[in-house]
């Protein structure tokens, strides 16, 4: 996907008008109560040098953190075009069974992954609320109705998504070009009445603001931070648009527009300190508050949207790689694999989103919750792109600690500021995350005790095969058995010939292998006759890929014939686990393993099959 330099000018800057509505849609939104709450959380004097310095913070936090780390080094770190910090993990670890300092990485990896599922909750919370809240700047008599009409947006939202973003998806860069561009005017409208504040881009005035404020300008960096929680994002969409579109959409548009708003809130504080309630709101005339509102409710609604979607991608990418049970999907998108709603998940993250609104009530508590998530996860970022440094590309470790560590210092200043937040909030998003690690730890082993188990029952085609009676009856038809491990005869096709005392004239052992790429270059499926009539057919893919079994083998040829899939069975099997004395895992986490098992996605629905040509074959497995 980076091969930006082939694209067209018109379709570059349409690239880059996409990015502003999936990439940018975070931090385009942050301006709303990140400058706001980095004075009205804290005990913190609005006056010259505290303005001035928070301004200072922020536009270094926004040059340090998104300009020089993830726009110039992150990003190059891509799975074959893929970003984010699963992508990350997987280029570190691989697929392989991680043990010692691995197996160490690919946990914190993992967790940082979780950790993001916990922003993908409060970010359209506080996003949300911070923008209706417009409405008691606008006619403080609206103040009762900014909750409910929260809420109701917030339901609106996550009632939508099973239509699919392909509809709307169109709209979200046009709408937020016109964003960045209103925050640019309005700073730019403020900054002419007093361009002292021009003055920001010198860090010696970030430095003052520190000796000013001492222990509470410290952890107002908890507030600060908030002005990059988009950062991360970046790095997890590169695959959809590319380095260069991503890169050009930062420093054309949205770094200028949200340089320029800053400053523009700076230079209104310092004439008019009041106006730190809602900033935003106010840097405008009077007649501009309605359109304002609506406008920031629209960008809020976009951001929202891009990490649902995230969060649906993710799990998906977490199922694929098997570290997560296969979850309901349903695709929105014939022309885009990418687009897909999960029943699951979407009202999971709505629960969670309104059930925030009601218990923090305003953008200002919320915003307690918010940063302790992101920050860990950006730390973790900057640790497995120290390993990836020297592991990949072959850096020196004086060369990658001479990158890394300014980064880690600047992730770690944030990660303590945000520390002090867990008492009030900051808990929420870890305690998501650790829920689901547990999940996805819980899963994986459960999945390795099991696969270890059948292993150890396995029997190999050719074994099985000679083993068959010479007057086995053959049902003249077809029968496609699904089953991971290739050259194993499958236990449902064991357990149906034993039963049935025949088999199926012509045989297909189909193994899908997901790759540790996104995207399969490779060919895509191999065949090998294995005599008698079994075939041992490989389907391969790329983890950002659909499995689509179906459309893989319709028409290939077997024994000179064209595959019909249309007048085939479809054997797969289904195992339920039975916990005994021998512990693999603690005994509630094999009920945990036990309740997933029986939770997640049919392989048939998984892997595209009609049902009705699917047989299930069920098995029990000791752990």
């Amino acid at each position: 996907m980076d091969d930006s330099h082939t694209v067209s000018k018109a379709g570059m800057t349409a690239l880059m008008v996409g990015a502003l509505g999936v990439v940018f849609g975070d931090i385009g939104t942050s301006p709303l109560y990140s400058l706001r709450e980095t004075f009205g959380s804290h005990d913190i004097e609005v006056d010259v040098v505290n303005v001035t310095g928070a301004v200072s913070l922020v536009l270094w936090s926004l040059i340090l953190v998104v300009s020089i780390k993830y726009i110039v080094f992150i990003l190059r770190a891509d799975n074959h075009g893929e970003g984010g910090i699963l992508a990350l993990t997987e280029l570190v670890v691989g697929r392989e069974r991680a043990i010692g300092r691995m197996w160490a990485l690919l946990v914190v990896g993992l967790f940082g992954m979780a950790l993001l599922y916990g922003d993908g909750v409060i970010t359209p919370a506080i996003s949300v609320l911070s923008a209706v809240e417009g409405l008691e700047v606008a006619n403080p008599a609206f103040e009762p109705w900014v909750l409910p009409l929260s809420i109701g947006i917030l339901v609106g939202l996550f009632a939508v998504q099973s239509k699919g973003t392909g509809a709307v998806g169109t709209l979200f860069g046009p709408v937020m070009l016109v964003w960045f561009g209103v925050l640019g005017v309005l700073g730019v409208s403020r900054v002419l009445d007093d361009q002292s504040i021009l003055s920001a881009f010198n860090p010696y005035h970030a430095v003052e603001f520190f000796r000013a404020t001492g222990f509470e300008g410290f952890l107002s960096l908890g507030s600060v931070f908030l002005v990059v929680t988009g950062g991360e994002a970046l790095y997890a969409d590169l695959g959809h648009f590319g380095r260069e579109p991503i890169r050009r959409g930062w420093f054309f548009v949205a770094f200028p527009a949200l340089a320029l708003n800053y400053l523009g809130q700076g230079a209104m504080l310092i004439a008019e300190p009041e106006a730190i309630e809602n900033p935003v709101f106010q840097m405008g005339p009077a007649w501009s508050r309605w359109p304002l509102v609506i406008l920031a409710t629209s960008a809020t609604v976009i951001a929202s949207q891009a990490l649902i979607s995230g969060a649906f991608s993710l799990t998906v990418q977490a199922a694929q790689l098997d570290y997560l049970p296969r979850p309901t999907v349903h695709h929105t998108s014939a022309a885009h694999s990418g687009q897909v709603y999960l029943p699951a998940v979407n009202w999971l993250l709505a629960a969670g989103c309104i059930g925030l609104v009601v218990a923090f009530g305003s953008s200002t508590s919320l915003a307690a919750a918010y940063g302790i998530a992101v920050t860990a996860t950006m730390a973790i970022t900057t640790l497995l792109f120290f390993v990836f440094v020297r592991k990949r590309w072959g850096w020196s470790t004086i060369r990658a600690l001479a990158v890394c560590l300014p980064f880690a210092v600047l992730d770690l200043g944030f990660f303590g500021a945000n520390v002090f937040k867990i008492p009030h909030g900051g808990w929420f998003p870890i305690v998501v995350g650790i829920v689901i690690i547990v999940i996805m730890t819980t899963w994986r082993t459960g999945r390795r005790a099991v696969g270890e188990r059948l292993d150890a029952g396995a029997t190999g085609i050719e074994e099985f095969l000679a083993t068959l009676p010479d007057d086995l009856i053959r049902v003249p038809a077809v029968a496609v058995f699904l089953y991971s491990r290739p050259r194993t005869a499958p236990p449902a096709l064991r357990t149906n010939t034993a039963h049935n005392h025949s088999m199926h004239a012509t045989v297909l052992l189909v193994s899908v292998e997901v790759g540790s790429v996104p995207h399969w270059s490779g060919p895509a499926l191999s065949v090998e006759d294995l005599g008698g009539g079994v075939h041992q057919i490989e389907v391969r893919h790329g983890y950002m890929e659909k499995p689509d079994v179906v459309k893989a083998l319709d028409g290939i040829e077997i024994d000179g014939t064209p595959l019909d899939v249309s007048k085939v069975t479809f054997f797969i099997g289904r195992e339920s686990v039975i916990s005994t004395p021998e512990h693999t895992m603690a005994q509630w986490r094999e009920r945990l393993f036990a309740a997933q098992l029986r939770s997640a996605a049919p392989a048939s629905r998984f892997f595209g099959l009609p049902s009705a040509q699917v047989v299930e074959v069920g098995s029990q497995v000791e752990i």
